[in-house]
């Protein structure tokens, strides 16, 4: 089998964007989702993810300093989608906050597989980043990226439909990650006594009760 190349340089060789180099990018990203999925963080080589995308390791260590990198260039595309999805749900006008609920319940666990697939890999880069301080200290600042982010869209929403937070916004989107995440660990474990997103639909419209207040006539959506 042969590989395509790039030019080798060393992962701190400034690297350029050109069409080219974007689509090598992506093409070793999408190969790496596919070998961590099935052989964990740690299972998985840089040589196993050049050989699924067909590049050589130059080609990856001109795109990607380490697997780290990579991992952490991959939730950022993740969570990424995610937010698009949501978004394009909470613009739509005149849709009542229960509704915004359910859509972004139905964002959460509409790909059953691909939320088991990144809650495995998130869990065990998790633990890395706990051993590595360099790697700690670039996913607390993916993590706190992502926040800010999602705090900025649960500002939008929250305005659209009258409701004032009691706590800071990043505060807030803590807590829901630890809701959501939390469910889905304990679906995954024992999926038949907790249904996808069962825990989520119940704990969340209390948790959005508990630390906001809400325009008279207007009960948190259950």
């Amino acid at each position: 089998m042969s590989f395509a190349t790039e030019p080798e340089v060393t992962p701190t060789t400034p690297r350029r964007r050109t069409a080219r180099r974007e689509a090598t990018r992506l093409r070793i990203l999408a190969a790496a989702e596919d070998v961590f999925a099935e052989r964990g963080f740690h299972g998985a080589s840089v040589e196993d993810i050049c050989e699924r995308a067909e590049f050589t390791r130059g080609a990856f260590y001109s795109n990607f300093a380490s697997k780290d990198e990579l991992v952490l260039e991959l939730f950022q595309q993740h969570v990424t989608r995610l937010q698009a999805a949501i978004a394009e749900v909470a613009a739509r006008p005149g849709l009542p906050l229960a509704e915004v609920f359910e859509a972004v319940f139905e964002v959460w666990t509409g790909e059953p597989e691909a939320r088991r697939r990144w809650y495995l890999l998130t869990g065990e880069f998790a633990l890395h980043a706990l051993r590595d301080q360099d790697v700690r200290q670039a996913w607390i600042a993916v993590q706190g990226q992502v926040r800010r982010e999602l705090a900025t869209l649960v500002d939008q929403i929250a305005v659209a439909h009258g409701v004032a937070a009691t706590i800071p916004t990043e505060d807030f989107v803590r807590i829901v990650t630890a809701v959501f995440q939390g469910g889905l660990g304990q679906h995954l474990l024992d999926p038949q006594t907790v249904p996808a997103g069962s825990l989520e639909r119940e704990f969340l419209p209390l948790l959005v009760a508990a630390v906001s207040t809400q325009p008279k006539g207007h009960a948190a959506p259950r």
